[in-house]
């Protein structure tokens, strides 16, 4: 069974994994993309209108990683950037400059959102500790409003991971793929109402100790 860690532990273990090991925080990122490629692609959705919607921390980067991987699996894939790229992760801006190789369309028209068959949810991962506001919000009620498939990224945007907790407002997923490790939060009430079905991508390469 996957071992549950709050987000204090998820980071600690984090980054033991990468300044102590050594694991890069790219290939780290590389293999959650492919866990989640591999989740989707086994439950058989809709892929003819994929949707990654996508801010610009690492939780983006992974949400381009798994654009970019849907795209060689022949899945039309759209890219809606939400966010100030100004603060645009390194691991985020190398998975952008892949995407861009690979042609995948980029916009920040969340009316892109309205004929998607499969939405995938990488604004925020863990961590989040504020209220969801402007775009990002904007962004999180698009999302909820449509009638696609969400996928969450780790964990639903605007979810409080240990608490289970909407910020303001968080996205309702069908399917979250936590990384590494299962959260507390996805096991309270609300957060089982935002999580849909779990699954623990832990073989990710990340550490404890």
């Amino acid at each position: 069974m996957a071992k549950t860690l709050t987000t204090k532990e998820m980071k600690k273990f984090d980054k033991f994994t990468i300044e102590k090991i050594g694991i890069p925080s790219i290939v780290l990122m590389e293999r959650a993309s492919l866990a989640i490629r591999d989740i989707v692609l086994k439950r058989h959705y809709d892929l003819s209108n994929v949707v990654v919607v996508a801010g610009y921390g690492n939780n983006g980067g992974d949400g381009l990683a798994v654009a970019r991987l849907l795209k060689i699996e022949r899945a039309n894939v759209t890219i809606i950037n939400v966010g100030n790229s100004k603060h645009e992760s390194s691991e985020r801006a190398t998975q952008r400059k892949i995407c861009n190789y690979y042609k995948i369309p980029t916009t920040d028209d969340l009316s892109e959102l309205n004929d998607a068959t499969l939405i995938v949810d990488a604004i925020f991962g863990v961590g989040i500790d504020r209220p969801v506001a402007g775009e990002y919000l904007e962004a999180i009620q698009a999302i909820n409003q449509t009638t696609a498939t969400t996928v969450a990224v780790d964990v639903p945007s605007g979810l409080n991971s240990d608490t289970g907790t909407p910020l303001n407002e968080a996205v309702r997923a069908d399917l979250t793929v936590a990384i590494a490790f299962n959260k507390l939060g996805f096991g309270t009430n609300p957060g089982k109402e935002h999580v849909g079905e779990v699954v623990v991508a832990d073989d990710m390469g990340v550490y404890y100790f």
